[in-house]
């Protein structure tokens, strides 16, 4: 599982020009599932999506997660983010796993994010999406269940 972490201060996502999801201050991020992600590589990962401290405290030091700040999630579904560009100039995306597989994943990932008390949107898995987004800070964060556990 590899997700892209952005803060924002807003965010939303568009599907035939409306709005289908739409936060304030949280994150937006991109999801991305791969074969052999399991329900419980993503329980490890909302966990340390929940807890991660990059919203500043009163001190302005990154010290506060989206659980302290009541933060909000936007959650967009995002195959390509296990392009290979290693041959040629056309990724493949062979290690994305299919819809079949990361669709259920996906909505699993989304359903634990608001059973630990966050609100999230989402966009329409498989879509066509406009995201726009305001990045506080400017702070992203690239997590990668491969590189984590």
């Amino acid at each position: 599982m590899k997700l892209v972490i952005q803060k924002v201060s807003e965010s939303c996502v568009k599907v035939d020009n409306n709005i289908v999801g739409e936060i304030k201050q949280g994150f937006m991020i991109l999801v991305g599932i791969t074969q052999s992600d399991t329900k419980e590589l993503i329980d490890k990962m909302v966990d340390k999506v929940i807890h991660l401290r990059i919203f500043e405290d009163d001190q302005g030091k990154l010290n506060l997660s989206l659980l302290d700040i009541k933060g909000e999630i936007l959650s967009i579904s995002q195959f390509t983010l296990y392009a290979n560009c290693k041959k040629g100039r056309r990724p493949s995306f062979i290690d994305a796993a299919n819809g079949e597989i990361a669709k259920p994943l996906y909505d699993y990932f989304n359903e634990q994010l608001v059973m630990k008390g966050v609100h999230v949107e989402t966009g329409v898995f498989g879509g066509d999406m406009k995201v726009s987004l305001i990045n506080d800070g400017p702070i992203t964060v690239v997590l990668d269940s491969e590189k984590l556990f």
